[in-house]
């Protein structure tokens, strides 16, 4: 009985927690398109005993509990909730959120929404409407609730998302006649959370999952999505394996990019229907100043200035004296170093080197060192490759020399493995910019001889296991040797014609800056092509982020965390077990 009641207490409490001060949207008789088989209720009071539909027919707002006097940061946030249209039921993650974002000083508001879907009308139409009409209420309200009425923002789940999406692109369409002067106000929402959004494809419109996974030439975006002058920033969130296809998340980020509207998006591994990423959303929030000013910006080789993690070193050439292929007077001479960790807790390897355009590289500059010494903190082996460089002349294309030496150092790597008490089956390669390129080309072509074998080490496979793509260069044909000139938004621009993506294709993961001008929209394709080869990877873009982000950052964002992501890629593929 005791044990009885304090469950009951707990149930109670929680209840307590989530429970706020509810605010129905629509006067009296004045509600649009009234369905009397619609309500509007969480499914947690649907399961309640003693249950009236009759009292629950029109959609309403649900006001958390302000955030402490001192926490306060001016913002409020809609919480939407996901059901396929036919239901309110993600309670869950409706109280994480709730949670989560009073402590970041936010107001939160639960918006619930009419459902099932309504008869005669597009699925989404009643909860457009009701949606529209929640912002107005809540913008009415921002005077007397202590918040900006020019920083709401949304976070949402599957058709939630959907709808997210309608308002955040679509606010200037008209969806019901003027009520009352409530309706006088504006519906934008100045930022969104968009988790799994469904139903936005041609191909799942109609309220079905994806059925061809958002493939096909004629699958396009929905064009219920009016992308107008006050389409908001975004934070796009996506499983690889969600049957509502992640192309609609990748389509709306093209759009956005193309609009310059600043975005994230963020596709995940393996990953099926869900919310992912809570905190990825929220380091976009705060590099995007909804959170107030950044903190100062820190330097990356700073941060991790010590090989205090390091046990072993050793430096090696790669080629044997005078069998270097295609060798170049002016080219630097290329080698690997072997960085083996103090404590080792994975006999996996990661290769890693830097970029320069092709003209340069530096195996200790800050987009090696700083993952090298994380990587070796995390107990993993790191092999620094320098590469040759400058551009090889005689007509070879400006990667020749820097593949075949990559092709010759997985092979060294891989040959000397086993010895060094390490997996010779479990190797990842990682490159910046030139180096992303590079990265690209041994993960997509290694069935490909970019040398003629000199020796036995060169009977070793050169395959890899992953790849590491930090803002990769020339990845389009528009951009194959500089910046995208079209940003790489074009429907045409495709990849360029290197990449052979053969049957060893690895899984990736790709960390890109947003405002970069070799596009993100390269890596963003290569995660497409992938995806359609069965090949799951992960993608993360940063908002307002060029060239280089990593260099310096302010904590908290994106870019302060994102050796963060590659370490999650490689524990999510159990790469580094």
């Amino acid at each position: 009985m005791k044990r009885f009641f304090s469950l009951f207490i707990l149930l109670f409490v929680s209840f307590c927690l989530m429970a706020g001060e509810r605010e129905t949207i629509w006067p009296k008789g004045k509600m649009p398109h009234r369905q009397d088989h619609q309500i509007a209720a969480m499914t947690d009071e649907l399961e309640s005993p003693g249950f009236k539909a009759d009292k629950h027919r029109v959609a309403y707002i649900e006001w958390y509990d302000a955030p402490a006097e001192d926490k306060r940061n001016g913002g409020c946030m809609i919480l939407i909730s996901g059901g396929s249209y036919e239901c309110c039921c993600d309670v869950g993650l409706i109280k994480q959120w709730n949670e989560r974002f009073t402590e970041l000083g936010f107001q939160c508001v639960n918006f619930v929404y009419r459902t099932p879907r309504p008869v005669g009308l597009p699925i989404y139409q009643t909860a457009w409407e009701d949606g529209q009409r929640a912002v107005r209420m809540i913008r009415n309200q921002a005077e007397k609730r202590g918040f900006d009425p020019e920083k709401i923002g949304v976070i949402s789940m599957s058709a939630g998302s959907h709808l997210g999406l309608l308002l955040a692109t679509s606010s200037q369409t008209q969806t019901y006649e003027r009520v009352d002067k409530v309706d006088d106000i504006p519906c934008h929402i100045n930022w969104a959370l968009i988790n799994a959004p469904a139903y936005g494809t041609t191909d799942a419109e109609s309220g079905i999952p994806a059925s061809r996974q958002g493939y096909g030439i004629d699958v396009t975006l929905s064009d219920v999505f009016k992308f107008d002058e006050k389409t908001c920033p975004m934070s796009l969130h996506h499983g690889g394996t969600d049957v509502y296809a992640p192309q609609t998340s990748t389509l709306v980020y093209r759009q956005l990019r193309r609009m310059g509207v600043p975005a994230e998006l963020h596709l995940y591994s393996d990953k099926g229907h869900g919310a992912f990423g809570l905190e990825r959303g929220v380091e976009f929030m705060r590099q995007m100043g909804y959170m107030g000013p950044l903190p100062k910006d820190e330097s990356l080789m700073e941060r991790y200035a010590s090989d205090d993690g390091r046990a072993f070193y050793e430096k090696e050439d790669i080629w044997p004296e005078g069998r270097t292929p295609d060798l170049q007077p002016d080219q630097c001479v290329p080698y690997i170093e072997w960085h083996i960790p103090e404590n080792l807790t994975t006999k996996s390897i990661q290769i890693v080197y830097s970029g320069g355009s092709y003209y340069v590289n530096d195996p200790d500059g800050f987009e090696v060192a700083p993952i090298r010494r994380y990587l070796n903190e995390k107990g993993m082996t790191v092999v620094t490759l320098k590469y040759r460089t400058p551009r090889p002349a005689g007509g070879l294309a400006k990667h020749t020399t820097a593949w075949q030496d990559l092709q010759r150092a997985i092979r060294v790597v891989r040959s000397q493995a086993s010895e060094r008490g390490l997996d010779p089956d479990n190797i990842g390669i990682m490159g910046s910019s030139a180096g992303g390129h590079l990265t690209l080309m041994g993960v997509t072509s290694s069935r490909h001889q970019s040398y003629l074998p000199i020796d036995e080490t060169d009977r070793v496979s050169c395959k890899v296991q992953w790849g590491v793509g930090i803002y990769p260069a020339y990845i389009l044909a528009d951009g194959f040797d500089g910046e995208n000139s079209q940003g790489g938004n074009r429907d045409e621009d495709v990849l360029a014609p290197e990449f052979s993506f053969d049957l060893d294709t690895a899984p990736m993961v790709f960390i890109h800056g947003d405002a970069d001008g070799y596009s993100a929209m390269g890596s963003v394709r290569v995660w497409e092509k992938m995806l359609m080869m069965g090949i799951q990877s992960d993608l993360h873009t940063l908002a307002t982020r060029h060239h280089c982000f990593q260099h310096f950052s302010s904590e908290g964002t994106g870019s302060y965390t994102h050796m963060d992501r590659i370490w999650e890629f490689l524990t999510s593929k159990g790469f580094n077990k």
